[in-house]
């Protein structure tokens, strides 16, 4: 079973041509272990472990071409079913439903406007054992030109319903007003929306998911991604969620962190 409802990020995994060195940097940057799964035909996919529990993956690409990028996974209790809903809603299936091993039912698709994401059906491997605290994947975001579709095919396709939250984005030193969508599965708003920050990213880059792990120091950890070969992409700045900033790892895979504001 995994550790969260259905239709809720569950996994994060990075596929990258340099499984080595992403193996060095994200174990630094967040004091992780890996576990490299035995099978050859594995690749040495790895399992980053954090206090001896799992929070998130890495393995190689799929395809030679494919660029370096963090993954998330939706939690499921029935892969072909989704794969199925995906189709009718517009979606692309890229990866059929299939099993890894005995650890689980996976599938991997994009939304119509290109976004890619994974759904995770568990059997042995439950998904992330770890959320919401330093060094665990705290929050999950689709950035998007087209948020009006993106309610419809994510509401057909998992349930969401989208609720507009209005709030204050910091540009440079001045706040910006803005608004920003959550998406609400049962009782809790499992992941967010947005459209892209023009000034802050690239105007070519299609839709995309994007993985949020908590920090206790964005700055921080800012500084020492920069150190050990990343870049920054977005410097820290304050939201009322957190102080967060967008980094890339040295193979160029997009990720952000967030430090929380105490509770």
């Amino acid at each position: 079973m995994s550790s969260v409802p259905p239709g809720t990020p569950c996994w994060a995994d990075l596929a990258t041509p340099g499984l080595t060195d992403a193996r060095r940097f994200y174990s630094e940057l967040f004091g992780w272990t890996t576990r490299i799964a035995p099978q050859p035909e594995a690749a040495g996919y790895t399992t980053f472990l954090l206090d001896g529990r799992a929070v998130a993956g890495a393995g190689p690409p799929a395809a030679a071409d494919q660029v370096p990028i963090w993954s998330t996974y939706m939690a499921t209790d029935h892969a072909d079913l989704v794969t199925t809903r995906v189709e009718a809603a517009g979606g692309q299936v890229l990866v059929a439903p299939f099993d890894v091993f005995d650890q689980g039912r996976m599938a991997v698709f994009a939304d119509p406007a290109g976004a890619v994401f994974s759904v995770w059906q568990p059997m042995a491997h439950p998904g992330a054992e770890l959320f919401d605290i330093p060094g665990a994947m705290s929050w999950n975001e689709l950035v998007t030109p087209d948020p009006e579709g993106a309610k419809v095919f994510y509401e057909l396709v998992f349930g969401w319903r989208p609720e507009e939250q209005p709030v204050t984005l910091a540009t440079g030193g001045n706040f910006d007003r803005t608004s920003y969508t959550g998406w609400r599965c049962g009782e809790r708003v499992v992941g967010g929306m947005t459209p892209p920050l023009s000034d802050d990213f690239p105007t070519d880059l299609p839709a995309y998911w994007t993985v949020y792990f908590a920090v206790c120091d964005a700055d921080a950890t800012a500084a020492r991604a920069a150190e050990l070969g990343g870049s920054v992409l977005v410097p820290p700045r304050h939201t009322p969620q957190g102080r967060l900033a967008a980094l890339c790892d040295p193979q160029g895979a997009l990720f952000s962190v967030i430090a929380r504001p105490p509770r």
